[in-house]
């Protein structure tokens, strides 16, 4: 029986937001009002154009795209983390939900070595067109009403797990690591031997705190712990590695 861990990926693998990283790589390293008002709730991707439009129309380069991302921050302990789940791939799969996109993700990954640990990203696809400009598009569409237009990340999880089922994968146990009010959705499909793991002082703590007080309870089966820094997940993993030792008895 196999590990599954979900990551978010902005303030959870990395200790910032990647979208408003690139800002960095404008020569005032900021937006001009008219681009940064032109937000509107639950169409951050659509914003992400616009501001990857700007950088273009700056004669940013792509290069000096890719080199300003990867200078983003790990979160404490992630780096450990990833490199111990990319030396446990036997036993434990790791993939990555976020409302980033593509691009920045894998460069972020490779830049650290860390792109074996994760098996597959799950975001919002981007690539450069013949002018050099970033172009970034929404990642499905859905009827979920509680998540952002382009992304509803249970239904994400909900599909890769069926899809795992059709290839003969059972997941013994499912780790959620994440943040952000968009992380509370998909924690609705785990099961009471599940774990979601939100990041101490961020959205979805309180989420879920507000969650457990409510009536709907029910639909977090899944048990809450509390994390701040890569190392205190590592910790968590390993010990249900030993509760539950794969077919080497957990031990590598």
């Amino acid at each position: 029986m196999k590990t599954l861990m979900v990551f978010d990926f902005d303030h959870t693998v990395v200790d910032a937001n990647s979208d408003t990283w690139v800002i960095r790589c404008l020569p005032g390293q900021t937006l001009p009002d008219e681009v940064k008002n032109s937000y509107r709730k639950g169409h951050w991707t659509e914003f992400m154009g616009r501001v990857m439009n700007h950088i273009g129309n700056q004669e940013v380069s792509p290069d000096r795209v890719r080199s300003v991302m990867e200078t983003i921050p790990f979160t404490h302990g992630m780096i450990d983390l990833l490199t111990f789940i990319s030396e446990n791939k036997s036993t434990i799969d790791c993939i990555v939900v976020s409302d980033a996109n593509t691009m920045f993700i894998d460069w972020i990954l490779h830049a650290a070595g860390l792109q074996a640990a994760v098996d597959q990203v799950f975001t919002n696809p981007a690539k450069f067109n013949e002018l050099g400009y970033m172009e970034v598009q929404c990642y499905h569409s859905h009827d979920c009403e509680r998540c952002p237009v382009n992304l509803c990340k249970r239904k994400v999880l909900e599909l890769y797990l069926l899809e795992q089922t059709d290839r003969g994968v059972e997941y013994d146990r499912v780790f959620y690591v994440g943040d952000g009010g968009n992380d509370l959705c998909p924690t609705s499909c785990l099961r009471g031997h599940d774990v979601v793991m939100p990041r101490k002082g961020y959205t979805l703590e309180k989420l879920l705190a507000q969650h457990k007080s409510q009536e709907d309870s029910a639909s977090l089966r899944a048990r809450v712990i509390a994390w701040s820094s890569g190392t205190e997940i590592m910790e968590e993993l390993k010990t249900s590695m030993q509760s539950h030792p794969g077919p080497n008895g957990g031990q590598h």
